[in-house]
């Protein structure tokens, strides 16, 4: 089993990549292998909603100069999903956002029943908008959503803060322990209960 992680800080090595790292590791530990992308500091451009990949036989975007259509094929492989965004001014940041936009829509239908979370870092309030935010990717596209305790959202500014965040780490290690049990409970029922139409 495989998940797809996409972090959209374009800081490297920043929050978003700790606050996966505590979830990979959980996710590792039953065997579920992860791979992450980094596309926050890239140029990513927004959906021009021409429809073209719709009419496209591989369903790729016009738009061939960024990252998009190179990762449609690992999206839609990945038996899940994993998102992170920092806060900025109350949602998600926007390389992220243009980026998610054209994938889930180059790809809808080929992501149901998907295992997904969604985590954010901040400094102090406006994560669960976030989260909000990307959570809305997946239920729009029926994926299941992963719970936890709480919202997936570690509090802290510099690099490297959200670590000192107990209760945030406790959050996305419980987040990650029940996204590899909903991985791993849903790959050992398909056979015998088939995706309804």
């Amino acid at each position: 089993m495989k998940v797809l992680a996409i972090n959209g800080s374009p800081r490297k090595n920043g929050n978003v990549t700790e606050a996966f790292n505590i979830m990979i590791e959980e996710l590792n530990k039953e065997g579920i292998e992860v791979e992450v992308l980094e596309v926050g500091a890239k140029a990513i451009h927004g959906c021009l909603a021409c429809y073209h990949c719709k009419k496209d036989p591989n369903n790729l975007c016009v738009q061939t100069d960024d990252e998009v259509n190179d990762t449609v094929k690992k999206f839609q492989e990945a038996d899940g999903i994993l998102l992170g965004s920092p806060n900025y001014f109350g949602g998600m940041a926007g390389t992220l956002k243009c980026f998610l936009d054209r994938l889930f829509f180059v790809s809808y239908g080929r992501t149901k029943y998907k295992v997904a979370a969604a985590i954010c870092t901040t400094r102090r309030a406006g994560g669960v908008d976030v989260v909000h935010e990307l959570n809305n990717y997946f239920k729009l596209t029926d994926c299941i959503v992963a719970p936890s305790k709480y919202w997936p959202i570690a509090l802290g500014l510099k690099r490297g803060a959200i670590l000192e965040d107990k209760e945030g780490i406790e959050t996305l290690r419980k987040n990650g322990k029940n996204m590899a049990w909903l991985l791993k409970s849903l790959n050992y029922s398909k056979e015998k209960f088939p995706v309804p139409e």
